[in-house]
């Protein structure tokens, strides 16, 4: 037979206090350096579009000399 309590062993509530800072030390970073990641490059990919646009500008622009 199992006993339902064991001494020394952390019971539900403290498992879940226990879940809880792991959520908020680990896995809030990792989301906010997510976020920070896809915002910066978001900013390189308009540099890209925008290089992209030049270089097909010029060439229709040599197209018409």
């Amino acid at each position: 037979m199992v006993p339902l309590f064991v001494p020394g062993l952390p019971g539900g509530p403290e498992l879940l206090i226990v879940l809880l800072m792991v959520a908020m030390y680990v896995v809030l970073p990792v989301l906010g350096i997510v976020a920070v990641y896809n915002f910066l490059d978001g900013k390189r990919g308009y540099e890209e579009r925008i290089t992209r646009l030049e270089r097909r500008v010029a060439e229709l622009e040599d197209e018409l000399e």
